[in-house]
């Protein structure tokens, strides 16, 4: 999940042998499912709570109809869902970290988007080791990066992924339609093959809606950003503010310069809304047509039509991306080593993290499952999205991963990330002179790495 939109010592895990072979039986993602006769983990000699932590707009993870199927199979394991905010890296990280130096207040389970992994994945004493509770038998499951990131540096299986963000572009198609342009998907998709045709698209879209008020082609500097540098990561070293040394290499990576050049034109070209992402201004905006298109990662879907209401169902579609697929963003689930309950924590983060809760989630929020079982569901492989125009979603966004490199991602990357963001936000409403942006943002995402 994107968005936009986490010292206290381990203590050592004791399991007995017949509770070991017990959690076991949960590690593979069939049997993640619940017990609708009320054994297995119901069977639990002391009802206990397991809170949630997560964060995201809209829909956010999309848990609620999982949790609920998951209560309703759990008499003795009841589980409390809370989603924070809509911002990760400048409220929930933040507010996570303390948490976790504090050794107090996290939930039993913590939502990390993946621009966190490497922060967290350095700090093992904050987390705890899924294995003895059977969850390393759910390697299988996931595509080898997306396992392989939730291993800590001690080389200890701390989270389980959540979602993936395959890329598409979704768009308002009364707005396209009012501006003279094409509106079916198809050939939406055909307007903009690559950039340089998104840029004429908007020109186009932007001399149909003259003045003050009148809709704009883009929503603003973050979404676009973040979707031409999912693409240009992998093309120079899969990388992005830092090397896979740790690196901070903001102003000698290309895909960082492209991404802000790229930004930077639309910007000056006044096809912008100039808002910033995850605001209430940007939310407004979403519900009332003040932009026609924005980048669209899958658990995007969830955000929009969240924001937008009932009113808003059939007015969005989603087409192709410009250039190309990319991947933006994705999320994990771990368990907090203060967590009183970690047995119970850790079933309930496998059942989400198993096939059943990564369709539940799909089909609520369109966060598309990083599991390999999930992604091959019927129920996700041939969704239609009826919000966006009955959108085949589940191709969309499954063809789009298929061949998807990892890009490292820096133990810093959601504080440069943030930091930089922000100037591209003020180069965007006019704060920061166009002139003098780049400097500053090199400025500010070196300051972030420390």
């Amino acid at each position: 999940m994107l968005n936009s939109k986490r010292h206290g010592k381990l203590a050592a895990v004791t399991v007995m042998a017949a509770t070991a072979l017990a959690i076991t039986s949960c590690g593979s993602s069939d049997s993640a499912t619940p017990s609708a006769g009320g054994t297995g983990s119901a069977a639990a000699a002391e009802p206990v709570t397991i809170t949630v932590h997560t964060f995201g707009g809209g829909a956010n993870f999309g848990y609620k109809k999982a949790v609920e199927t998951w209560n309703a199979a759990h008499p003795n394991i009841q589980v409390k869902y809370q989603n924070l905010t809509d911002r990760f890296e400048d409220v929930y990280l933040p507010q996570l970290l303390q948490k976790l130096q504090a050794g107090s207040g996290t939930g039993d389970i913590v939502g990390i988007d993946e621009g966190a992994m490497g922060l967290m994945k350095a700090r093992p004493q904050f987390f705890t080791d899924l294995a003895p509770y059977g969850l390393d038998s759910r390697k299988s499951d996931f595509p080898a990066a997306k396992w392989d990131n939730g291993i800590n540096k001690d080389g200890k299986l701390f989270a389980l992924g959540t979602d993936i963000g395959g890329m598409g572009m979704c768009y308002r198609k009364d707005l396209l339609e009012k501006a003279g342009l094409p509106s079916e998907r198809d050939e939406v998709t055909k307007l903009w093959p690559d950039w340089a045709s998104f840029m004429e698209t908007g020109k186009k879209f932007q001399a149909a809606n003259p003045g003050k008020g009148a809709p704009k082609f883009l929503d603003g500097p973050n979404t676009l950003y973040n979707v031409v540098l999912s693409q240009e990561a992998p093309k120079n070293g899969n990388i992005a503010y830092f090397d896979t040394g740790n690196q901070l290499v903001i102003d000698k990576n290309p895909a960082i310069k492209t991404s802000f050049d790229t930004v930077k034109s639309y910007s000056e070209a006044g096809l912008t809304a100039k808002l910033a992402s995850f605001t209430p201004e940007w939310n407004a905006a979403i519900k009332k047509g003040g932009f026609a298109v924005m980048g669209c990662p899958a658990w995007m879907l969830g955000v929009i039509s969240g924001n937008a209401g009932d009113e808003g169902k059939g007015k969005w579609d989603v087409a192709g991306v410009p250039g190309g697929a990319g991947n933006w963003g994705g999320s994990y689930l771990a368990v907090p080593a203060q967590s009183k309950h970690p047995k119970e924590a850790a079933e309930v983060l496998n059942y989400l993290t198993g096939k059943e809760g990564h369709v539940m989630a799909f089909q609520e929020a369109q966060a598309f499952p990083s599991s390999l079982s999930g992604q091959q569901d019927p129920a996700v492989a041939d969704m239609k999205n009826e919000f966006f125009s009955d959108a085949p979603t589940g191709k969309i966004f499954g063809d789009s991963v298929k061949d998807l490199l990892p890009v490292f991602l820096g133990e810093k990357h959601a504080q440069v990330k943030t930091a930089a963001e922000k100037v591209l936000e003020g180069m965007d409403k006019g704060s920061i002179p166009y002139g003098e942006a780049w400097t500053k943002f090199i400025e500010a995402g070196t300051k972030a790495a420390g």
